[in-house]
């Protein structure tokens, strides 16, 4: 009789796996930069939506008393020529800001988006053409070619959105064709296409969401360059207009007092500035957290 252990199988259990969606969201709370820019960008949304309510003045109410009064307690980031109080206008013009980037961007994305799909999945003449059209949109630069276009189409913010949407049309075309390109030889597209399946139902079940990564983060680092483009038009007097605040109109408004009164331009400098900041930064954490060859997290 032998004094040694009955020996046992041993079995290895391994661990259940997450869903994507959880493991995502896991890797985004560790990565800092993308923590840091989506909670700028959730402040920027709370203050454009609430920025009224928050504001502790009429941003357009006049005090003649206290013109060009400096940052105090009672005005934080002092007043302007005609007594406005400039943190009250601040808040108020990222409401502007935001929804002139955002409804900009969302036309863009899906206008652009559209035109990529098709031009990256059906090839031939149609990626031909919808390129072409694509890259003689490109050969003027941004600024000039939204200042030309709101020549045409007349000063105000919605000309502004309209005018901004067709500047990142070409961007989105761009990146949604190169997305679309990389995936649409991939066995599930092949698998769809044998199976009979019509070509538009291929598009937007099996490579459109396959090739929404690049996408996503371009989305993010657009709304950035679309809040400095409608700077750039109010500042020029030819996006918001007065007496309605946005950063690019204060700017503009406070180019002539700089010595005076240099709040004026330094607070809403400082807007456009944090905003930029906080969805590039957005974009820079999406690009590494969706990116299957990166290894940051």
């Amino acid at each position: 009789m032998s004094d040694s252990a009955p020996v046992t199988d041993v079995q290895t259990v391994s661990a259940p796996e997450r869903h994507p969606v959880v493991d995502f969201l896991r890797r985004f709370v560790r990565h800092r930069l993308a923590m840091v820019g989506v909670t700028i960008v959730l402040a920027l949304i709370v203050v454009g939506t609430f920025g009224r309510a928050l504001a502790p003045y009429d941003p357009l109410g006049m005090d003649f008393g206290a013109l060009f009064a400096p940052p105090s307690w009672s005005h934080p980031f002092g007043t302007d020529e005609f007594g406005r109080d400039i943190f009250s206008r601040v808040l108020y013009g990222a409401r502007v800001s935001l929804q002139v980037a955002f409804i900009a961007v969302g036309i863009s994305g899906s206008v652009g988006v559209l035109l990529g799909l098709l031009a990256g999945f059906l090839g031939g003449w149609i990626d031909e053409l919808v390129m072409r059209f694509m890259d003689v949109l490109f050969a003027f630069p941004a600024v000039l070619l939204a200042i030309t276009i709101m020549a045409i189409l007349g000063r105000g913010v919605g000309n502004a959105m309209v005018a901004i949407a067709i500047v990142y049309v070409p961007i989105f075309a761009r990146v949604t064709r190169g997305a679309v390109i990389s995936v649409r030889g991939r066995e599930y597209v092949t698998a769809a296409r044998a199976l009979g399946k019509r070509p538009f139902g291929i598009m937007l079940r099996h490579v459109l969401p396959n090739a929404a990564g690049p996408i996503i983060v371009q989305t993010s680092l657009s709304l950035a360059f679309a809040i400095l483009a409608e700077a750039a038009l109010s500042f020029f007097g030819l996006g918001t207009q007065p007496p309605d605040p946005s950063w690019g109109r204060m700017l503009s408004e406070g180019r002539g007092f700089l010595r005076q009164a240099p709040w004026m331009g330094i607070f809403p400098g400082l807007a456009i500035m944090v905003s930029v900041m906080g969805f590039n930064f957005l974009g820079d954490g999406l690009r590494d957290l969706l990116d299957p060859r990166s290894s940051r997290s």
